[in-house]
C-alpha cells in the first residue's frame, strides 16, 4: 500500500495528489530537477578570462567571509604541466592548457569540477620560438558546447567541451606569417580569445591583422583590423552610445572596434617607450577606461557620450621602473572601487590612487613580497576582495581610501621553483577561477580545487 502524497491546493484545502509508485517517481524526479535548478541559480560559471563578464567579479553568495587554514582543505588536486593558462569553469568542467617542454607539446585539458577526474586532453606538437618558454598563456574560452584554446605560438583550436574533439583549428603563426614578419610578441601570444555573437576574436599583432575575427563554427576569417603590433592584454567589450565596442590594447594603441565588422570607431596612441609589455586587462567603469603598464605608467581614457570618440584624461609615468607614479603594473589587473583604483606597482607596492587624476592616496607593502613584477590577482565578492599573490597565498581583504585590511591569509599553492624569472622561492602567476563556490588555482605542477562555501 502506497501512502498518498498530500499537497495543498491554491485555496488551502488538502487533497490527495498521487497514490501510485510511478507517480511518486515522477514527483521525485521533479524534486531533483528543482534542486538542480536551485543549485544552478546559486552557482556561477567562470567560462572565460576573468569570469563570464571579463570584469574579474565573483558574484556567488554563500561563500566564506573569513577563513583559517582548516577551512581551506583541497577538494582535489591534479598534476599538470607548465603554463600560465588560467583555469576556466563551465557546466561542471574545468579547462586549461599546459606544456610539455622536453617534447614541445601543448595540451588542452579537461577535468571534472567536482572530483578532479581527468575527462579528456588534446595534445599537439608546438615548437616554441619565443623567450620565456613557460607554456601557454591564454585562458580557454568556453562558449556553450565549444571551447577556444590559443597556444603561445598561435595554434588556435575549437574543440568540443564534451570530449575534446577538434571542430576546427588554425596555425595562426603560419597563416598570418607572424614570426616571418618579425611580429611575434617576445613572450608569445597571450591575449585570451573573446566570443561576440558568431565570432571569436583574437589579438594577433600580424601585419594588417593586429586583431582578427573568425566564424566560431567554421574557423573562416570574418574580418581583420589594425596594423598594430601585438602584446598580451585581453580585449574587453564595452557599451558606448548604445553600441558594443571591443576595446583592444595593442602594442601601439588602444582601439575601439565594432566587434561584428572590425570597423575602427576610435584609436588612441599608447606607444611603448621600450617594448610592448602591456599585460593587465583594461579596467572599465562607466565611460572611463583605465590602463597600466610596467614601463609606461597609467592612463585614463574617457569615452564620449555624444559620438564614437575617446579622449585622454590623464597619463602618469615615473622616470624609471623603480621611481613610479600612479600604478605601474605588469601582470596584475587593478581593481576599481568607487572613485579609487587599487593595484600592484612595479616592485610589489600595493597602491590606492584617485581615479580622477591618478594621485596616490596610500601605499602598502604587506600584501606581497617586494620584487620586480610582483603580482596579486584581485577578485571582489560583495564587500570582500579575494586576493591571490605570487607566493601562492590566498587572502580576504578590504580595500578603501583609508587603507588595506587583511581579514584572512593562508598559503594554498607552492610557488614554482623552476620557472623564470630567478626568484627566491619561485612564483605563482596564473589567475585563479572562482566558480561553484570554489577556487581553482594552478602552478606549473598541479591544479587545485578548494571549497570556499560556508559550512
Amino acid at each position: 500500500m502506497v501512502n498518498p502524497i498530500v499537497v495543498q491546493s491554491g485555496d488551502g484545502n488538502k487533497m490527495d495528489y498521487v497514490r501510485c509508485p510511478m507517480a511518486l517517481a515522477v514527483v521525485a524526479i521533479g524534486i531533483s530537477l528543482v534542486n538542480a535548478f536551485s543549485h544552478s541559480l546559486n552557482a556561477d560559471d567562470w567560462n572565460q578570462w576573468r569570469g563570464k563578464d571579463r570584469d574579474g567579479v565573483w558574484r556567488e553568495s554563500g561563500v566564506l567571509t573569513e577563513f583559517t587554514k582548516d577551512d581551506l582543505k583541497p577538494v582535489w588536486r591534479q598534476p599538470i604541466g607548465t603554463g600560465y593558462s588560467s583555469p576556466t569553469v563551465a557546466d561542471g568542467r574545468v579547462l586549461l592548457m599546459d606544456f610539455d617542454e622536453p617534447n614541445q607539446n601543448e595540451s588542452i585539458r579537461c577535468f571534472d569540477a567536482r572530483t578532479g577526474k581527468p575527462i579528456w586532453n588534446h595534445t599537439y606538437h608546438s615548437e616554441y620560438r619565443i623567450a620565456y618558454t613557460a607554456g601557454p598563456r591564454a585562458a580557454v574560452t568556453i562558449d556553450g558546447r565549444n571551447a577556444f584554446a590559443l597556444g603561445a605560438m598561435g595554434r588556435l583550436h575549437c574543440v568540443l567541451v564534451a570530449d575534446g574533439s577538434v571542430v576546427w583549428s588554425n596555425d595562426l603563426n603560419e597563416s598570418y606569417q607572424i614570426s616571418a614578419d618579425k611580429r611575434m610578441p617576445i613572450w608569445g601570444i597571450a591575449a585570451s580569445p573573446i566570443v561576440v555573437g558568431d565570432l571569436v576574436i583574437l589579438q594577433l599583432g600580424a601585419q594588417q591583422a593586429g586583431v582578427v575575427a573568425f566564424n566560431k563554427l567554421t574557423g573562416n576569417e570574418a574580418w581583420r583590423a589594425l596594423d598594430d603590433r601585438g602584446q598580451y592584454s585581453s580585449p574587453v567589450l564595452v557599451r558606448q552610445n548604445g553600441r558594443d565596442v571591443l576595446v583592444c590594447w595593442t602594442g601601439d594603441s588602444v582601439a575601439g572596434l565594432d566587434p561584428l565588422t572590425g570597423k575602427t570607431y576610435w584609436q588612441h596612441p599608447f606607444k611603448p617607450t621600450r617594448m610592448p609589455i602591456g599585460v593587465a586587462t583594461p579596467v572599465v567603469q562607466g565611460n572611463r577606461i583605465f590602463l597600466t603598464s610596467f614601463y609606461d605608467g597609467a592612463m585614463m581614457l574617457e569615452l564620449s557620450e555624444k559620438d564614437m570618440t575617446v579622449a585622454e584624461r590623464w597619463h602618469e609615468i615615473g622616470p624609471n621602473e623603480r621611481t613610479t607614479k600612479a600604478i605601474h603594473s605588469i601582470i596584475s589587473t587593478p581593481i576599481w572601487i568607487g572613485e579609487h583604483i587599487y593595484g600592484v606597482d612595479s616592485f610589489g607596492q600595493l597602491r590606492c590612487i584617485r581615479a580622477s587624476d591618478g594621485t596616490r592616496v596610500w601605499e602598502d607593502l604587506s600584501a606581497v613580497k617586494q620584487d620586480r613584477w610582483a603580482t596579486i590577482h584581485f577578485v571582489p565578492n560583495g564587500d570582500n576582495i579575494w586576493m591571490l599573490n605570487e607566493q601562492g597565498e590566498l587572502m580576504i581583504g578590504r580595500l578603501s581610501p583609508a587603507g588595506l585590511k587583511i581579514v584572512s591569509r593562508e598559503s594554498i599553492l607552492k610557488p614554482d621553483q623552476m620557472r623564470r624569472p630567478n626568484r627566491q622561492g619561485g612564483v605563482c602567476w596564473s589567475h585563479p577561477a572562482f566558480a561553484d563556490k570554489c577556487i581553482f588555482a594552478r602552478n606549473d605542477n598541479e591544479l587545485v580545487c578548494i571549497s570556499l562555501a560556508k559550512p
